[in-house]
């Protein structure tokens, strides 16, 4: 039997940088077909390049939901950051046909739906994305939001679990040459990849004999360094505690939410793990800025958000946001 269109149906997108996940959602907030694909980086692929290797993931949940399309499409991506790339992938995804209407939206916008109420009482908030990388939206009742640019070091942002690692090769590899403060990263980054030195990871990575993606391993490091009172890391996951609250409490400031009891929905792995140095200076910080502010991280993947903003648009019933949250329990 072929596959039919359901036209009553969400496709719920969550594409990040180093993974995708993607949900066919019923109107009563059952879950028919889901499916997980690699990183969606048009950036480094091109827009078509990207939007293709997503038809693939979204054609593997449609297939396991035994229909070709679906009413409605609630894509958040990584890497929609400015207008200009949010048009371009919402062009790209409606040419797709995948339902019969599309919204495209950062997928940081997942991540603070799936952190605020289902019944609409608060319909304001701060959503931040710590993991690989670091972004921040926020929105008003109204729905003003206010975004950053978030493409990195050219827009002013600083850390995420690529930042922090990069930091800590620097910071390890001037403290063992001498130009730098001491610190026991000189010593755990290069015997974590069974390295004698900096120096020798220096040169496997620089000529390629480990592959450049394994510098994410050092993140995890640099936190159990911190966590056990080496001084520089610890400057290190303190600047990203400050470098969040700084975004946030912009946020709120443009929104007019300084003084207002506003949420603000922590994700990405590396807020996600609580780390006790990150998690302590990021919400004594907090509440010393902006003590009207109530953070609270939120475990459940992203692509709950982009389904819960597809019921939203359906004016679902309470019973479909309760069914759809178990769902991804």
């Amino acid at each position: 039997m072929g596959l039919t269109a359901t036209t009553a149906s969400c496709l719920a997108v969550d594409a990040g940088n180093s993974k995708t996940d993607v949900a066919v959602v019923n109107p009563d907030g059952s879950v028919r077909g889901r499916a997980r694909g690699g990183g969606f980086q048009p950036p480094a692929v091109g827009v078509a390049a990207a939007v293709a290797a997503l038809s693939r993931t979204v054609g593997e949940a449609l297939s396991a939901a035994g229909t070709a399309s679906v009413g409605h499409v609630s894509a958040c991506l990584a890497n929609a950051d400015l207008p200009r790339e949010e048009a371009e992938l919402a062009e790209a995804v409606r040419a797709r046909s995948w339902g019969r209407t599309a919204e495209v939206l950062n997928d940081t916008f997942a991540v603070l739906r799936a952190g605020l109420p289902d019944d609409g009482s608060v319909r304001h908030g701060v959503g931040v994305v710590c993991g690989a990388g670091v972004n921040c939206v926020g929105r008003a009742a109204d729905g003003r939001t206010h975004r950053f640019p978030a493409v990195g070091q050219l827009s002013g942002d600083w850390g995420g679990g690529s930042g922090l690692a990069a930091e800590a090769l620097w910071h390890a590899a001037r403290a063992e040459d001498g130009r730098g403060e001491r610190t026991e990263l000189a010593h755990t980054v290069p015997r974590h990849f069974g390295l004698g030195s900096m120096r020798a990871l220096i040169e496997a990575l620089h000529l390629g004999d480990l592959p450049a993606s394994r510098k994410h391993e050092v993140t995890p490091l640099l936190f159990a360094s911190a966590s056990a009172g080496d001084a520089v890391a610890r400057a290190l996951v303190e600047r990203q505690a400050e470098e969040i609250v700084s975004m946030v409490t912009v946020s709120l400031s443009r929104l007019d939410l300084l003084r207002t009891p506003t949420p603000v929905v922590l994700g990405g792995s590396v807020v996600a793990a609580r780390h006790p140095v990150l998690h302590g200076a990021l919400t004594a910080r907090l509440a010393e800025r902006a003590p009207a502010a109530a953070p609270h991280v939120v475990t459940a993947p992203p692509v709950l958000g982009a389904a819960l903003l597809g019921l939203d648009r359906a004016y679902a019933p309470p019973a479909a946001y309760a069914r759809l949250r178990a769902g991804f329990a």
